[in-house]
């Protein structure tokens, strides 16, 4: 009888080893050792199990994303974005004087000005009040400025920064003044109110109704050095500025 050959596995341990360890070692290593075989398909319940963890690992990264509130910009992508600036063709004087009127209104309500009645208003009393108020709408005039270039300038607010007011010219002209070091004028238009038809026709009436002068109002620039925002809620606080 012929017998049989040799593993080749064995054959090799046998070069390199004794004969009874090399039958050992093919022994345990080779012929003893457990094979572990993997289904040909994966179970279907283990599967499913997966799927639903996937689908939950979904719907809470949907849910975070959905109620995540967006990363506010930056300054820098804010000026890069440029969200604040005004396009060219929208730089016309025509357009913001209903934002003037509008304005003029907003003024008259703050100050107790009602239409058909006369009102007094002192310095002392409308102080603290223009000091809070919005200026967005303003026509301004610069009166006083360490930057000579800009008295004489004005124009209409169209934007109140913390710093800077910026004004459109009557030849439609954007220009940024700062407040600081800066006096302005404003000038706010009175309430017509009719005299009694009893009395005696004023020189200064026309048609029944009083010729009434605006009320002026000089504005120290570096008192505003704040947004529009935060000035509604800011204790105004009296300081004189001698180096103007």
């Amino acid at each position: 009888m012929e017998t049989p050959p040799k593993h080749a596995a064995h054959v090799l341990l046998s070069k390199a080893h004794p004969q009874p360890a090399a039958t050992a070692i093919f022994t345990e290593k080779v012929l003893h050792k457990p094979l572990h075989l993997r289904p040909t398909s994966p179970d279907p319940s283990s599967q499913d199990a997966r799927a639903q963890r996937r689908l939950q690992r979904l719907r809470k990264q949907e849910h975070k994303l959905r109620h995540q509130k967006p990363k506010p910009m930056s300054a820098k992508e804010k000026r890069i974005s440029g969200i604040y600036d005004i396009p060219k063709e929208q730089q016309k004087y025509h357009i913001y004087e209903p934002l003037h009127a509008l304005w003029v209104e907003y003024m008259w309500e703050i100050l107790g000005m009602v239409e058909g009645q006369k009102s007094y208003v002192t310095g002392q009393s409308a102080g603290p009040k223009l000091v809070s108020a919005d200026y967005h709408g303003a026509k301004m005039t610069v009166v006083r400025s360490r930057c000579v270039g800009m008295v004489g300038l004005e124009g209409i607010v169209v934007r109140d920064t913390k710093f800077t007011f910026q004004i459109i010219t009557k030849k439609n002209q954007l220009k940024t003044i700062p407040k600081r070091y800066t006096v302005f004028r404003i000038e706010i238009p009175q309430r017509t109110f009719s005299e009694d038809a009893n009395s005696a026709a004023a020189p200064d009436t026309v048609h029944g109704e009083l010729k009434i002068e605006p009320l002026v109002f000089e504005l120290y620039g570096s008192h505003f050095e704040n947004r529009a925002t935060d000035r509604a809620t800011k204790k105004f606080k009296q300081r004189t500025f001698p180096d103007l």
